[in-house]
């Protein structure tokens, strides 16, 4: 249920943009994701972060995109918010004592220093592709193929790596109560 909630807005987007059109759609996810941000407020008595920033962008170029009725605003999103993500995970690695990767996911699992640094790049290279795969559908194809790009291929490939980061993350956990991570620098 809360990876459905996650993809709210993109859900919506998408089916949107099938009946109607990618302005209506457009409108429908900054919505969505208005929606998103106070639900998610409500539920984890916090603001979520990365609901704010994905609403902030949507807000923006999607904004443009009805303001100035260009649908490549809105095309722009997805490259901007997962170069976005990248910098902020290049820049875990410089501020703090610990990457972003590891303050995600350091409280389930125990791993190697130097691990979730790695992990980290992971994360940072992930969203440059991704970023990148966006502009070379959106120069590309059409609107049509670029939403269901948007929401399968962008989606798969979201899958495809956490699936590949749990294999290499199962590969080289530290046993419980064995806290090597300290002679793994």
């Amino acid at each position: 249920m809360k990876l459905l909630f996650e993809f709210f807005p993109i859900l919506l987007f998408f089916v949107t943009y099938k009946l109607y059109d990618i302005y209506i759609a457009t409108a429908t996810a900054i919505v969505a994701a208005i929606i998103q941000v106070i639900v998610g407020r409500y539920q984890q008595k916090r603001w979520v972060p990365v609901h704010l920033i994905t609403l902030a962008i949507i807000v923006i170029f999607g904004g443009a995109t009805l303001l100035l009725q260009d649908e490549v605003y809105i095309k722009w999103k997805p490259t901007v918010l997962n170069w976005l993500f990248a910098l902020v995970f290049l820049g875990s690695q410089f501020v703090g004592k610990k990457t972003i990767a590891e303050r995600m996911m350091g409280n389930q699992i125990q791993l190697p220093n130097n691990l979730w640094t790695r992990l980290n790049s992971g994360w940072i290279m992930f969203f440059i592709i991704s970023g990148l795969s966006n502009l070379y559908v959106m120069r590309h194809f059409d609107t049509a193929t670029w939403v269901n790009f948007k929401l399968f291929g962008l989606l798969g490939m979201t899958i495809c790596f956490i699936i590949a980061q749990s294999i290499y993350i199962s590969r080289h956990m530290t046993p419980e109560g064995n806290d090597d991570r300290k002679e793994s620098l």
